[in-house]
């Protein structure tokens, strides 16, 4: 199975999906510990939560496989994201409560981890990277938008309970403050959600690796808790009725950018 979906849209702007897959290979799968083989880590039900993207012009690239496999949203070369803090690394060997995921003696070699990388990490950077530059060319500017949700208590990242939106822009070095300020703006007016821009979640190495304005590519994430649509234990299910409230605020937001991009493009 190919590592992403990818579906091209007709505005400015595209989204990426780093972390909803759930697919690992067989060979794979077996070495994992019972817990693991759960991905319980998993950006779950994304891709539904903005399933009016595609709607709305946008195009977008979905991950398929697991970020157990590789994480997309990692420096292949090590780089840790928050230095001095908690990290994953772009093969992690850990999940989000420290737990092991590969069972005793089976842990992945650096071989196998650059062979991860070279079979499922580039292939999505390189779309997102020709995408973007597509974009650009195509329309003066490119807005990438990272879409991610995180259970809202993780105490090896963060003390206490997360925000609802967690809205990253590299500290203001990734995107036009005009356009950061507008979609925080959609956030903070969400009424009963809380948001909070460049706190805990600055944005992961995609954010900050592409976010380039000054040659007309603008990157912002959003980390979203998934207290607000989901149960955030197993089988994490889909809350309808949660997601039916938090689902106009995404569109709130996608669609500023929209708006943003399109005004900047006349521009």
């Amino acid at each position: 199975m190919e590592p992403f979906r990818f579906t091209p849209g007709d505005t400015p702007l595209l989204i990426s999906m780093p972390h909803p897959g759930t697919r690992l290979p067989p060979e794979i799968a077996d070495r994992l510990t019972p817990a693991a083989r759960a991905v319980p880590d998993t950006d779950w039900h994304v891709e539904r939560l903005y399933d009016f993207a595609l709607e709305l012009g946008a195009s977008v690239l979905a991950a398929t496989h697991s970020r157990y496999l590789v994480d997309l949203n990692r420096d292949p070369a090590g780089t840790a994201l928050y230095p001095g803090a908690e990290n994953t690394a772009v093969c992690p060997t850990t999940t989000f409560d420290r737990a092991p995921i590969y069972r005793e003696g089976t842990t992945p070699t650096e071989e196998e981890n650059a062979d991860r990388v070279g079979q499922y990490w580039r292939p999505y950077h390189n779309r997102l990277r020709a995408t973007l530059v597509e974009l650009r060319n195509r329309f003066g500017v490119a807005v990438l938008f990272d879409a991610h949700s995180i259970r809202s208590v993780v105490p090896r990242f963060f003390e206490g309970t997360l925000p609802d939106f967690n809205l990253g822009t590299a500290s203001g070095t990734s995107c036009d403050q005009d356009l950061s300020d507008r979609i925080f703006a959609v956030l903070q007016g969400a009424s009963g959600y809380s948001s909070v821009r460049d706190g805990r979640f600055t944005g992961g190495y995609i954010t900050r690796h592409y976010g380039a304005p000054g040659e007309g590519i603008h990157a912002v994430q959003l980390e979203l808790s998934q207290r607000t649509y989901m149960d955030e234990g197993p089988p994490f299910t889909y809350r309808l009725e949660l997601a039916d409230r938090v689902r106009p605020v995404l569109r709130d937001f996608v669609t500023e950018i929209l708006r943003w991009s399109a005004e900047t493009a006349r521009g």
